[in-house]
């Protein structure tokens, strides 16, 4: 005895067959019955499928007339329970490994949708210090630049004169 089911494919009948099984069966009326004999007398093929169906006829009422006794019944549910059981405790074995692949996955979906929004607040938010580190130099420098501009009309003097003795002109040499 082999352990593995039979795989078994399961075809739809033809039209012919389906007729002949209705022939077999007496399901004909009058008219049907002339047309399927006068086909089976014409056609080689039909003859052929109703012989092959007659044959699987006489086994079936071959096989359904054999008994089995109180044994074989037993032994058969009992391989069959004992399946089951089989079954059921490979099932119930998997289902911690299951969960424990589910608790893993969804670990690692929460980590990387961390990691996805970090990088995102990382890359498109904007840094409030960042204008901060530009004028870094300028505010090193703070208290000195202070002293040079300590008052207000010393500053628009300070301009001024800059602009007569033209220092900051631009001029025709030079570059942007």
């Amino acid at each position: 005895m082999t352990s593995d089911p039979v795989e078994i494919d399961c075809v739809e009948p033809s039209p012919l067959e389906e007729r002949l099984v209705a022939y077999l069966d007496g399901e004909l009326d009058d008219e049907e019955v002339r047309e399927v004999e006068e086909l089976l007398a014409s056609d080689p093929k039909a003859r052929q499928t109703l012989s092959a169906l007659e044959r699987a006829w006489t086994m079936l009422d071959k096989a359904a007339g054999d008994s089995v006794d109180e044994s074989f019944t037993r032994t058969t549910l009992e391989m069959v329970s004992v399946k089951a059981a089989e079954e059921l405790a490979r099932q119930e074995a998997e289902i911690p490994r299951r969960r424990r692949r589910q608790w893993l996955a969804a670990v690692g979906l929460l980590a990387a949708c961390g990691a996805a929004g970090f990088l995102a607040v990382a890359l498109f938010w904007p840094n409030p210090n960042r204008q901060l580190l530009e004028d870094l130099p300028v505010l090193e420098d703070f208290d000195e630049l202070q002293h040079v501009f300590n008052r207000e009309d010393q500053d628009l003097q300070f301009l001024n004169l800059l602009h007569e003795h033209k220092l900051f002109v631009k001029g025709p040499d030079d570059d942007a």
